[in-house]
């Protein structure tokens, strides 16, 4: 591999423990680290991060540990390790934080109940995985209330200093309501009198007011009970 330089990029694993004294340098070692590209976030915070230092051969196999060890930090959008010349330059884009989390499009779900379900909150970090893990949320109590055609849109708005407000559109759709309901080999009670011991109702124009006969799945599991 030649020394005039290389690139490496990959994704995430493991951090170091152990402390070296002051670098020898040569040839065939790192001779510094140099960290381009952040921001908010303090150059130690990197190098703690990083399983080689100045002093350390060029090692690939700990370089590339230590460039999924930065993305395992979940703080940055893309890492880089170049090598130029004798030094070893870390390339971060950070991920940026929240600064604000709405809802739109919800009328049968409050923003209360919602943001109750999420995790994501403001001063965060903003990652993909993290809204996408959010998104699974909503739609799973949207389900719970019956509404199994619930779609979820996450937008996020650009604001200066790498700050972001999140979006959640949300296109609630019809409840899904339950228009049998039927019982097997039942032989002491009628399938009349069940019907009035359980929670769950068949849908009828009259129960208008009522939830009861929205299909709830927690509501059928207690009903089984």
């Amino acid at each position: 591999m030649s020394a005039a330089g290389w690139v490496l990029s990959a994704v995430a694993q493991t951090r170091p423990s152990h402390v070296r004294p002051a670098p020898v340098v040569s040839a065939g070692t790192i001779a510094n680290i140099r960290i381009e590209g952040i921001q908010r976030i303090e150059p130690e915070t990197v190098r703690s991060y990083l399983l080689v230092q100045p002093g350390d051969p060029w090692d690939p196999e700990r370089i590339d540990r230590s460039l999924k060890a930065l993305f395992a930090t979940g703080l940055f959008a893309d890492v880089k390790l170049a090598r130029e010349g004798n030094v070893l330059v870390v390339r971060v884009v950070e991920n940026p934080i929240i600064n604000r989390i709405a809802f739109e499009g919800n009328s049968k779900i409050s923003d209360k109940d919602l943001n109750a379900e999420i995790q994501l909150r403001p001063r965060v970090v903003y990652t993909r995985t993290r809204v996408q893990n959010d998104v699974r949320r909503i739609l799973e109590l949207y389900r719970r209330r019956g509404r199994f055609a619930a779609g979820v849109e996450p937008k996020i708005i650009q604001l200066p200093e790498n700050r972001v407000d999140l979006v959640f559109e949300i296109n609630e759709g019809p409840s899904t309501g339950v228009r049998s309901i039927n019982f097997v080999g039942n032989r002491v009670f009628s399938d009349s009198t069940l019907r009035g011991a359980i929670e769950t109702k068949e849908s009828r124009w009259y129960r208008f007011l009522s939830t009861a006969d929205t299909y709830d799945p927690d509501r059928l599991t207690y009903d089984r009970e």
